[in-house]
């Protein structure tokens, strides 16, 4: 059988427009809190000074305050807030005069009026300095048609990317490894229009309509261009062999994420499973399409040094050929460094998103 009832630690501040209430309960349980006809009255189960019990009181406010009090509970305590129905200095809580033996002052939060009023001053000064730099900032009439380019830029991307992936594996299925050898002929007509529109990503972060450095989308797309323009597309050689599955298949199954992330966050929308895996598909990902972009640099460098394609012979007196496979070669080197520099920047982006959550300071 429950014991009776009993009294908790009551401490109260104010402010002109709020009544704080720290109630010295932990770990409570089936709180009841209500007010009618200006009572507040109390009762929850809780550990107080008398061990664990129920504990209850009423408090008759001095003033009218608003029948809906707030209340938020922690493990240590218990916080009610009610809002006074006009806003004034009250020189005392209660009705009665003579204070209750359980309530006392809340030092932590406790001003006196002149404190309050001047608390009061400066959040009115806040706001109305909030208001007037708000208003001094220009509203961009073109917000709506901006967002809604970049929702249709990335829904295109999408679906395009989405195509060659369905395709690819579709056809890996049912040829198996016939697939890889016939990939460019297939794919490279879908691939050509989404790596081509993809210069528009370093147009939008050149004149500022998404907030992301230039340098990584430069060296991303110029390096996947590159390879598929340049090397790819000049050399029927390369065309046919396995490696082109693996360059093809690594970059659509990258974008499958990213491009559909970036269209949601357009419209203010997060959807946690797909925000985690735009930002951990890409740690197998990049490396290996780095790989694979490396392997067909390499592989083309034979084929360029018996045709010359693409070397520059300089005029007299200089009678010095520039060799495009001694080009490859160097690119091979920028290519590497290339994946580290955007490797680190997707590390920073992925712990600013996914890492641990600093805890605000109460």
């Amino acid at each position: 059988m429950a014991g009776p009832s009993l009294r908790p630690h009551v401490h109260w501040a104010q402010r002109h427009r709020e009544l704080f209430l720290r109630v010295d309960l932990s770990d409570v349980r089936n709180p009841d809190i209500t007010i009618t006809d200006n009572v507040l009255h109390f009762r929850a189960q809780g550990h107080g000074a008398k061990g664990d019990n129920i504990y209850e009181f009423e408090i008759e406010f001095l003033e009218p305050v608003e029948p809906k009090p707030v209340c938020r509970m922690t493990q240590r305590q218990l916080n009610i807030t009610v809002q006074k129905k006009e806003s004034n200095w009250w020189e005392r809580l209660t009705k009665q005069e003579k204070r209750p033996l359980f309530l006392a002052p809340d030092f932590d939060r406790w001003l006196d009026e002149s404190d309050a009023e001047m608390e009061l001053k400066e959040k009115e000064e806040e706001k109305i300095n909030k208001m007037k730099i708000e208003s001094r900032v220009p509203k961009d009439p073109f917000k709506h048609l901006k967002k809604g380019y970049l929702i249709m830029y990335n829904l295109v991307q999408f679906l395009g990317f989405s195509w060659i992936f369905v395709n690819m594996t579709v056809r890996l299925f049912i040829l198996g490894k016939d697939s890889f050898y016939d990939t460019f002929h297939t794919i490279s007509d879908m691939m050509y229009f989404c790596q081509t529109l993809a210069l528009m990503e370093i147009m939008n972060s050149l004149i500022g309509l998404v907030r992301s450095p230039v340098l990584p989308s430069v060296m991303q797309i110029f390096g996947r261009n590159f390879v598929l323009f340049v090397i790819l597309g000049s050399l029927e050689e390369m065309q046919s062999k396995p490696v082109v599955f693996f360059i093809f298949y690594f970059w659509s199954i990258s974008e499958l994420f990213r491009y559909p992330y970036y269209m949601l966050s357009c419209i203010g929308i997060e959807w946690k499973p797909l925000t985690w895996l735009r930002y951990t598909v890409w740690i197998p990902l990049y490396p290996l399409g780095g790989l694979a972009e490396a392997v067909c640099i390499v592989q083309s460098i034979p084929i360029f040094s018996e045709t010359g394609k693409f070397s520059l012979g300089l005029p007299n007196p200089l009678n010095v050929t520039i060799q495009f496979p001694f080009v490859l070669q160097i690119y091979l080197i920028a290519l590497f460094l290339g994946v580290f520099v955007n490797f680190r920047h997707l590390y920073k982006q992925r712990k600013q998103h996914l890492g641990p959550k600093k805890r605000k300071m109460k």
